[in-house]
Parts: C-alpha cells; sequence; structure tokens
C-alpha cells in the first residue's frame, strides 16, 4: 500500500476544516455534511489500514528533522478508536449544534483537531510529534471560546495550563534528542535510555506533558470549566475521549519505547503515587457536584488515575489494564456526556436540582446512562470493571496502599453515579420537565452504539484485548492471556463488596436527606472534611488559581519596587539638590561682611584641623 496514505489521513481532514472556518453561518447545513462525510472517509482508512505496517518518511529541515509517520498495529490503534469516537460525536453534533451560532466553526475545529491527533499518534519523529501536539492546543482554545459568555476566561485558563506543560514536554524532547543523537521513536525504541542522570529529567519533563494531556491532577483544574463554559461535545470530543486516547498513548511510548521503565527504577512510585491521588481527590470532588457536566468533568479526570496507575507499575498486566481502561474510558465518558447534552437538549438545564424523573420520558438515554453509568463504576461484567481488575492486580502486586487507593475510588465512584441517576432519571419530576421528550434518532445512535460497546469490551474482552491492545505492545506482553473473566476471585470479591458499600452509602443518604440530590452530602459535611471541601470549592487548592494569585503578589511587588525608584529618581533626589541650591543662595546674598565671616570661618576650621593633626 503506497505510505503516502498516511499523509492523507492528516492533509484529509486539515484542509476540510480550514475550508469549513471560512464558510458563513448560514452554511450549517453544509458544515454538518462535510465534517461527517470527512469523518466517515478517516475512519474508513483505519479500517482499511488494519493489520498494516507502513513507514512514509521525507527530508524535511535540517539537524535531523524529517516528515517521519509510522502506523503498526499500537498507533494503529490508538488512531482508529478516535476516529471512530470522532464520527459517533459528529453524529450526534448535527442535531445538538444545528441552532448554535458557531456550529461551522466547532466543526471545522473539529476536523483540525483530528488531523492533529492524527499526526501526533502517527509521528515517528519527536520534533513532528511536538508540531501536531501544540497544533492541538491552539484547537482546543478555540472550541472552548466560542461557548458561553465567559468560555473564553475558562479558554485562556486551559491554554495557560496546557501551554507551560506543553513547554516541559519540549524540554524533555530536546533533552532525549541530545542525549540519544536521535529524534526517531524507532530508533529509540530499539534502545530505550536507561533511567539516570539527563535521561530522568528528560522523562519527568514528557511524563508531565503526557498526563496534562490527559487530564491528570494537577494539571487539571480547567476541564471542570470548559465543561460548564464549552459547548458540550467537546467535552465528549477531546477531554473525555481523544486527549486522553493521546496521552496515554504517549505516556506508554514513554515508559516502554523512549526510555527504560522497571518496577525498581525511581519513576515507577512517582507516577503510581499521581495515579492514586488523582483517582481520589478528584472523584471525591465529582462525589459532591451538583451539576451535571461539572460532574462528569471531575470523572475524566479520576479515571486517567487509573491509567497512570496501571502504566506506573511498569508490570505487563499493569500496562495492558491501563491501555485497556483508555479506550474504555474514552467509550463510556463520551456516551455519559453525550447523555448530558441530550438532558441540556430536551430540558434546557443540567443544574441536577431543576431535573428529576426524566427516565421515564427519556428511557433510551436513561439506558445508556445505565449501561456507561455501570462501566465507569466497575460493575460486572461491563467493560470497565475488567480493566479496572487488571489494574487492581498490577497494583497490589506493587503495594497493598495503590490498590486501596483504587478500590476506594470505584467505591466513591458508584456512590457518585448513584447520585446523578437518582437525581436526573428518577425520584419526583419537576414541573418544568413534563413536556419533555426523548432525544432525537441522530443523537441517540452515538450514545447506543458506545454503550453496545460497553457491555461487548465487557462479556467478549479478548476483543479488545488479544486482537487491538496486546499485539502492539512487544512480544512479551503480546504473548499473555488475560482475556476471560478476572482470575483471582478475592479481589473480584473485594471490588463487589465496594459496589455493595456504595449502593448502601447511597440508600442511606437518600433516606437521611430525602433526595437523591443530596445523597453524598453526609460525606460533604463529614468532621474533617467539611473544611477541606470548603477550600477546594473556594479554588483553594487549585494550582492555576494559587499561580495567579502568586504572580498577583509578584506583580504588586514589581509595582512597588517600579513606584520606590520612580520616587528615588524623581521625587528625592531632585528635593535634595534643590535643598542644597536654595542653601547655597542663601548663603551667598552678595553682602561683603558675611563673606569675610565665611572667610573667617574658613581659616578657623583649618587652624583648628592642623591643631588636631600635630
Amino acid at each position: 500500500m503506497n505510505d503516502a496514505i498516511l499523509l492523507w489521513t492528516i492533509v484529509m481532514p486539515l484542509v476540510a476544516g480550514l475550508l469549513m472556518l471560512g464558510l458563513r453561518r448560514s452554511m450549517v447545513r453544509v458544515a454538518e455534511g462535510v465534517a461527517l462525510l470527512v469523518m466517515l472517509a478517516n475512519l474508513a482508512v483505519f479500517i482499511l489500514l488494519f493489520n498494516h505496517d507502513i513507514l512514509y518518511n521525507r527530508a524535511w529541515g535540517s539537524f535531523g528533522v524529517e516528515c517521519a509517520l509510522r502506523l503498526y498495529r499500537f498507533s494503529w490503534f490508538i488512531a482508529f478508536s478516535a476516529a471512530c469516537l470522532a464520527f459517533l460525536i459528529t453524529l450526534y453534533c448535527r442535531r445538538f449544534l444545528r441552532e448554535k451560532a458557531h456550529a461551522g466553526v466547532f466543526y471545522g475545529l473539529m476536523l483540525i483537531s483530528v488531523s492533529m491527533v492524527n499526526g501526533a499518534v502517527l509521528a515517528d519523529n519527536l520534533i513532528l510529534l511536538l508540531f501536531f501536539w501544540e497544533g492541538l492546543l491552539l484547537t482546543m482554545f478555540g472550541m472552548i471560546a466560542i461557548g458561553s459568555r465567559n468560555a473564553f476566561r475558562a479558554a485562556t485558563k486551559t491554554f495557560i495550563i496546557v501551554g507551560i506543560t506543553d513547554l516541559c514536554m519540549l524540554g524533555g524532547i530536546a533533552l532525549t534528542g541530545w542525549t540519544s543523537g536521535t529524534w526517531s521513536l524507532s530508533t529509540l525504541a530499539k534502545n530505550p535510555l536507561p533511567l539516570h542522570g539527563v535521561a530522568c529529567t528528560a522523562m519527568l519533563l514528557m511524563v508531565i506533558g503526557a498526563i496534562s494531556k490527559g487530564g491528570s491532577m494537577p494539571f487539571h483544574s480547567w476541564i471542570p470549566d470548559a465543561a460548564t463554559e464549552a459547548p458540550l461535545p467537546f467535552m465528549a470530543f477531546l477531554p473525555a475521549s481523544l486527549e486522553k486516547l493521546l496521552g496515554i498513548y504517549f505516556l506508554t511510548r514513554i515508559s516502554m519505547d523512549l526510555f527504560a521503565l522497571r518496577p525498581d527504577s525511581w519513576m515507577s512510585p512517582v507516577l503510581m503515587s499521581v495515579g492514586a491521588a488523582t483517582i481520589l481527590l478528584a472523584v471525591m470532588m465529582a462525589l459532591v457536584q451538583k451539576e451535571y457536566k461539572r460532574l462528569l468533568s471531575y470523572h475524566a479526570i479520576s479515571q486517567v488515575g487509573y491509567m497512570i496507575l496501571g502504566i506506573g507499575t511498569a508490570l505487563p498486566v499493569g500496562i495492558i489494564g491501563g491501555l485497556f481502561h483508555m479506550v474504555n474510558n474514552a467509550m463510556y465518558k463520551s456516551c455519559l456526556f453525550l447523555t448530558a447534552g441530550a438532558v441540556e437538549k430536551e430540558t434546557g438545564t443540567t443544574d441536577l436540582a431543576k431535573l428529576g424523573g426524566i427516565g421515564t420520558k427519556m428511557p433510551v438515554t436513561f439506558a445508556c446512562f445505565l449501561v456507561t453509568a455501570a462501566s465507569i463504576s466497575g460493575v460486572p461484567p461491563f467493560n470497565g470493571f475488567f480493566s479496572k481488575e487488571l489494574v487492581y492486580d498490577a497494583a497490589l502486586e506493587r503495594n497493598v496502599l495503590f490498590y486501596l487507593a483504587a478500590v476506594l475510588g470505584s467505591f466513591f465512584t458508584a456512590a457518585s453515579f448513584l447520585k446523578l441517576g437518582h437525581s436526573v432519571y428518577l425520584g419526583k419530576r419537576d414541573a418544568s420537565n413534563e413536556n419533555v421528550r426523548e432525544a432525537p434518532a441522530s443523537m441517540l445512535a452515538p450514545m447506543i452504539v458506545i454503550a453496545a460497546f460497553c457491555v461487548v469490551f465487557g462479556v467478549y474482552n479478548a476483543l479488545p484485548l488479544n486482537v487491538l491492545i496486546q499485539p502492539g505492545l512487544g512480544e512479551t506482553i503480546a504473548g499473555m492471556n488475560v482475556a476471560g473473566f478476572p482470575v483471582n476471585s478475592f479481589l473480584v470479591g473485594l471490588t463487589v463488596v465496594a459496589l455493595c458499600g456504595a449502593l448502601l452509602n447511597h440508600l442511606l443518604g437518600a433516606t437521611m436527606s430525602g433526595s437523591g440530590l443530596h445523597a453524598a452530602d453526609h460525606i460533604r459535611y463529614a468532621p474533617g472534611l467539611v473544611k477541606i471541601y470548603d477550600g477546594a470549592e473556594k479554588k483553594y487548592f487549585d494550582p492555576y488559581d494559587l499561580g495567579m494569585k502568586f504572580a498577583g503578589w509578584v506583580a504588586w511587588a514589581g509595582w512597588g519596587v517600579d513606584k520606590g525608584v520612580n520616587w528615588l529618581s524623581d521625587v528625592l533626589i531632585v528635593k535634595v539638590f534643590y535643598g542644597i541650591g536654595k542653601g547655597v543662595r542663601l548663603a551667598h546674598t552678595g553682602s561683603y561682611a558675611l563673606y569675610v565671616l565665611w572667610a573667617l570661618a574658613g581659616a578657623l576650621a583649618i587652624l583648628v584641623f592642623l591643631a588636631k593633626s600635630v
């Protein structure tokens, strides 16, 4: 097969996206049709490329920089997954965005984003990868900025946070190229750099860029703001799916191909600690949210913790589990955001206090929510259960504390989705929702397809594991067989106990508070947690806000120094010399007698000095 087809997967959506940015608002139907056709063509190309190994390499600049693209089983799997989700979300957008003023711009930015994702995944040169990686930052800024009235502020916050971490990645790439003498990922994969010396710093900087793209803590705080302000399909498209795929893909390449990550290396416990902290801290925030999209956004952060934890174990079962969870999360998390969009489309709100009892009005949306909520909570036999069990197994082998953090995260995940489902689809229906109808078929179809795959990838997990994921991970990992029901029945029993505990917790909270919306309030206001939650809601722990406050203090100090220098040069020195001049003028009045006195005083002073020196 012609190797230029890899370039086509980048150029096709890029050109179409740029053309659509210039369309008039009245041509939204044209934008819909073009976007859907290009996304379908992109998906068709990757279907045709299944099981192909293709290298496209052309000279491009100097210093070893080449336009090198490589398709092999692992990169194909990521690009194919992204293409599937992009097509389904574009189909969903046809009805959701039809009356939106910036629909054409949004479609254009979606297509350009797909081009950037394809380029970053297929890039076999670190400089080329960085080019596409940074291009995605620009489209992400634009997709957020065209949202609500306050969206530009959220877009700016996103640009600053992700931009800073991308600079870290730039530094890591520069150090990697300098240390290894090559920019080629394929060359580095044959001889990964040992973790000592400069390579340690290089890996740390690149890991920061990768986990930030995945949405991990502490680089996460833009995601809840974007969920509130950006057009809802954006959340399903990038933070919930494509960015997770890209960030975790590159983290895996860093850990397996570029550097020699081992269980006994210092980076392994660092990654596991970041993963465990992300799981717990984000899910605790999700538990107390009162807004549909914002609650889901914290789960988008929390779930990436399982991926980082699994890969950080540096054990084959953990790496497989982390990647399996990556694709599972991309499915159920994007579907959950699509259910939120359907609710918002039909009710006009995602405020949980204004919802309730719409399950009978929107039965298909409710069914898709149930399937994907069970999947993300790790309920058997859905896909999330199997990927989490693999991560649990690896985490327990490394340290029981990491395992307990992961299981506790599943407890709070299940508790928060019980609260969400109860608040939105069950309970007493708000009077304003009496005329609510089911979402249009074009919005339901993507949700149904994704929910169905959550079942298929659970019941028949050999398909994603043995056919899609493991073949691209090297001979040792590819030869493992972790498909089927988990071998460790004891861990499965503990998972079931955690899920049952979450159900009992919800029933207790709902009974105490009298509603599903406040079913987690006993945790929110528990002694020892209430002050922490208060501080978190006031953004006392938000690294971005803390950084902006620090920058404000630095600016205030700089302003003070500037004013002090101005006062010294413009006020104090002027006054001193003016006073000296005034004194001189008073001493020289033109009086002969006064001058004789000055002369005598001077002579006297000389005599005194000479007398003391003798």
